[in-house]
């Protein structure tokens, strides 16, 4: 009998760093199970530094090469010199670049932000949730950015967030550094994964990250710092928000909570 493959999973995040904080278990896990994973970063440069902690960080999680769109980031303009904030680009742009790596990769699963911007607001980690759902209504599509390759409609849309009863230890970290904390209703969150498992994996790629790790006010700073035990609890659970379609009963290409 042959089993069913593993259904294939795209992440769609803002920076750098965001992909091994935010689904790196998701990542991991899917990746040892024998499906195909990658990432879309929509900002820095490919010639930046990040870009070079990014490609570690990726070999670490089993998810490929980077594929990023390269605009500037919202709060750092030397990020990618000579091109345009990603807050600032027109908003067709970005979307057709982005729907050209869902029809070349064609996931099954694709996983972004949350609308709120993930705990602190990151205005780029809000743009990339809107560019991310307007991608995945047309990518389908066959007469919309005909010119990004044959269509292909993703079976189902994750939004990575927190909950207010699951940021837990994390809230009081990042209040503590003077950073905002926005979480979700416990009832918005549909998928609650344990990657414990997987946690080594994904520590490693967030410690490739090594320029945020030097800083004091950054999440892999600040997980840097911390006792192992206190660490792994932190990062061992990923929430996620199914989007489109609703959650199917029995439906192969969810998220695995256990």
């Amino acid at each position: 009998m042959t089993l069913p493959s593993p259904p294939s999973l795209l992440g769609v995040f803002a920076h750098p760093d965001d992909e091994s904080l935010l689904a790196g278990g998701v990542l991991a896990r899917h990746a040892a199970h024998g499906a195909r994973t990658a990432v879309v970063t929509t900002t820095w440069s490919a010639t930046s530094h990040r870009a070079a902690e990014l490609a570690d960080a990726l070999r670490a999680l089993g998810a490929g090469e980077p594929r990023m769109l390269g605009y500037a980031d919202a709060r750092n303009p030397t990020s990618a010199p000579g091109r345009t904030r990603l807050c600032d680009a027109p908003l067709d742009e970005p979307v057709g670049l982005l729907v050209r790596h869902v029809r070349e990769f064609r996931p099954d699963i694709v996983v972004t932000h949350d609308a709120l911007g993930q705990l602190t607001g990151h205005p780029d980690h809000r743009r990339t949730h809107q560019i991310t759902l307007l991608a995945l209504e047309v990518a389908g599509l066959p007469h919309v950015y005909r010119e990004a390759g044959e269509p292909w409609q993703p079976r189902a849309l994750y939004a990575g967030t927190h909950s207010d009863s699951g940021v837990g230890q994390l809230g009081p970290l990042l209040t503590g550094v003077g950073k905002s904390l926005l979480c979700v209703p416990d009832a918005y969150v549909t998928t609650v994964v344990d990657v414990a498992p997987w946690v080594g994996v994904k520590w490693r790629g967030i410690l490739a990250h090594q320029s945020e790790v030097a800083r004091e006010r950054s999440l892999p700073g600040i997980l840097a710092r911390l006792p192992e035990a206190t660490r792994r609890e932190i990062i061992e659970t990923e929430y996620f928000t199914r989007l489109t379609p609703g959650p199917v009963p029995g439906d192969p290409h969810q998220l695995t909570a256990t």
